[in-house]
This record gives C-alpha cells, sequence and structure tokens, in this order.
C-alpha cells in the first residue's frame, strides 16, 4: 500500500500543476483524469479472465480431461481456504502458467502444455500454489488499482502539456523557467507513475512466491520450476499473444534476453530463486 499512496502522492502533485498552468480547478482536473482512467481498468478488471483466456485459447478442462491437475489445484485452494477455482489449460508448449479472476469466487488457474510436459509433480504444485496466491491476495484488484491511478496521472499529464503548448490559462505566471519546470514534471512524473506501478508488480510476485511456498509447502520445488521456467523463455520466448499480459504470468514469457529490473513487471528471477532458497533453510514457510 505504501507504493499505491505513493502514486496517490503523485496524481496529487500533478493535479495541482496542470491547475496552476491551465486553470483548471485541481479538483476537476483530478476527477476528470480518473474517471476515464477508472472506466478504462474497471472494464479490464471486470472482463480481463474471458479475454486473456481467449487470447491465449486456453480451455477449461473438467475433472474427468485433467484428474490429476484438478486434485492439485482441489488440494492447494483447501490449503489456502478458498473455494476452488477453475481449471484451464492452454495449448501451446512455451512452459509458463497465470491465475486470472476478479476476485477468488470467478477465478481461473490455467496451465500450458509446455509446463505440464517440463515441470515434475512436486514444481508443477509449487507454481500452482503460487497462482493460488494471487488469487487469495486479489492481486488482480491492487494491480488494477495501481494501472487506474497511473492512467489518470498519464490523463493529466497529457493535458498539461496541451495546455502549456496551447498557451491557454496561467502559462504565463512563474515566468519562462516555472513553465519549463512544470514542463519536465509533466513528461517525467507519468514515467515514475509507471516505474512505481510495475514495481507493484514486481512487489506482488515476491508475496505470492512466499505465500505460494506457505500454501504448496515445496519452496524448493517452486524454486526449481522458476529456474526451468526462466530458461525455457529465455531459449523460446512465447509467440502470438499479447505483450501487455506479461505481468500475469509466473514468468516472462515474452522476452528472450534479460531486461533491466526496474523495466520489468516480474522480479528478477535469481532474486526469487534466492528468497525461497532462504525460506527453505530457515523453515519459515
Amino acid at each position: 500500500m505504501v507504493l499505491i499512496s505513493a502514486l496517490t502522492g503523485l496524481l496529487l502533485a500533478i493535479g495541482a500543476i496542470v491547475s496552476f498552468f491551465t486553470g483548471i480547478p485541481w479538483t476537476y482536473a483530478i476527477t476528470f483524469a480518473f474517471i476515464i482512467a477508472m472506466v478504462m481498468n474497471i472494464t479490464v478488471y471486470w472482463y480481463a479472465d474471458k479475454w486473456v483466456l481467449r487470447l491465449y485459447k486456453a480451455k477449461v478442462v473438467s475433472e474427468a480431461e485433467e484428474p490429476e491437475l484438478h486434485e492439485m489445484v482441489g488440494r492447494l485452494a483447501a490449503n489456502a481456504r478458498l473455494p476452488k477455482p477453475k481449471v484451464a489449460v492452454i495449448p501451446t508448449d512455451v512452459p509458463n502458467a497465470f491465475a486470472t479472476g476478479r476476485n477468488p469466487s470467478n477465478a481461473v488457474v490455467a496451465v500450458t502444455n509446455g509446463a505440464m510436459k517440463l515441470l515434475d509433480k512436486e514444481q508443477l504444485e509449487g507454481v500452482l500454489g503460487h497462482e493460488m496466491a494471487h488469487i487469495k491476495n486479489r492481486d488482480m484488484l491492487i494491480s488494477t488499482m495501481a494501472a487506474m491511478i497511473a492512467g489518470a496521472i498519464a490523463w493529466l499529464a497529457l493535458i498539461g502539456r496541451l495546455g502549456i503548448f496551447m498557451g491557454g490559462g496561467r502559462r504565463d505566471r512563474g515566468g519562462a523557467g516555472t513553465a519549463i519546470l512544470a514542463l519536465l514534471a509533466l513528461i517525467l512524473v507519468p514515467i515514475a507513475a509507471t516505474l512505481i506501478r510495475l514495481s507493484v508488480s514486481r512487489t506482488r510476485e515476491y508475496g505470492a512466491d512466499a505465500e505460494g511456498a506457505s500454501i504448496s509447502r515445496k519452496p524448493l520445488a517452486l524454486a526449481g520450476a522458476l529456474r526451468a521456467l526462466e530458461s525455457a523463455a529465455r531459449s523460446k520466448p512465447m509467440q502470438g499473444g499479447n505483450p501487455a499480459t506479461s505481468h500475469m504470468f509466473i514468468v516472462n514469457p515474452f522476452r528472450g534476453a534479460s531486461i533491466v529490473e526496474i523495466f520489468s513487471t516480474h522480479p528478477l528471477t535469481e532474486k526469487r530463486i534466492q528468497r525461497l532458497e532462504e525460506m527453505a533453510a530457515t523453515g519459515r514457510f
């Protein structure tokens, strides 16, 4: 919640800048931008499960079709004290998994054919425990909140830049130097908001690793699965799909090489593995 508070602070700050240079009351500017962002992101939040399952051609499977998978998910759901989510299989050889759904009662856990072939039973259970943790922690809601605030900041910054360039409102207040500083702020603050939003995503991944290890009681199995999935993502990144959904997967499936962590939706896999190994060594799971 500290990161969400930081985003809120940036929203208020950029609202004040826009108000100062355009003459629009800051409460109106923030409300307008936030409503636009909220409508866009709530729509995504409400329909994301259907959209992402359709995007990856995931098929919801019955217990008769995938009895072992259902048994694992049911046991982990009981451990997490959650309703058993639906189970889906994604028809791709790229090994990965994700969870979606706006709340635990509407959740779906999806696993690729590649993950079921690559991982052993304990590793697969570790991955499913991680996805169950995302459901338990309502990470989709947290991510949507962060996206709404970051989206509102982007809209406000656009309004502010247009106001300054068009010479409207109070552009001349404070002189040219102040206007330049304000313009820089209107460019840099949205970048800062994006970095914070990505940091929210990375923080939730660390939390899901820890909670998932507690649910499955298999931190080393999850660590081994992450190592295998990361290696597969580097050698054979996913084709098709949409990189905007990368944050939903347990590892980013779209990259073929490492990227700077600060611009990533996921923490470095090596750090995640190290934390899980430390949990196993201390028995704190």
